[in-house]
């Protein structure tokens, strides 16, 4: 490996740290049945989105965007931007009502099927709907 490669990837080393938390999440998500881990695989997924959108806003050298009481700011001050930040705290908000949402669903599916485990519900309605075309085929043979 040479300089410039090693330059760049320690350079980048918060992207390269978002990518592996992005792809572990989506991982979890598409490759585990228990929807328990596929709510941990979403999480995971959407704080490297966080910690993305946070360190974009950062600038080097920057402060905080607060104006001094005497309103006489200094022109070569540089600020970091606050939308960032901002937004952030609104999807963090977002993210535990759909966290709750999500597991309360699953505690749902848990008293109905008995189970949290994806294929196993599939099983189970794969079933119910096999019972209720026999029943409506029983019901068809009796009204002819």
């Amino acid at each position: 490996m040479d300089l410039m490669t090693a330059e760049f990837i320690l350079g980048h080393l918060n992207y390269w740290l978002f990518i592996v938390l992005m792809m572990t999440g989506l991982y979890i998500v598409i490759a585990k049945g228990n929807l328990v881990k596929k709510i941990v695989g979403l999480n995971i997924f959407q704080a490297s989105v966080f910690m993305l959108y946070i360190s974009v806003g950062k600038i080097s050298g920057g402060t905080a965007p607060i104006f001094p009481l005497d309103m006489k700011i200094d022109p070569e001050v540089v600020y970091s931007n606050p939308l960032p930040h901002v937004l952030i705290l609104t999807a963090i908000v977002v993210g535990i009502a759909t966290t709750s949402l999500g597991l309360a669903l699953i505690v749902r599916i848990r008293e109905e099927f008995d189970t949290i485990e994806e294929d196993q519900i599939e099983e189970i309605e794969q079933e119910m709907a096999l019972a209720e075309i026999a029943r409506h085929d029983a019901q068809s043979a009796g009204q002819a």
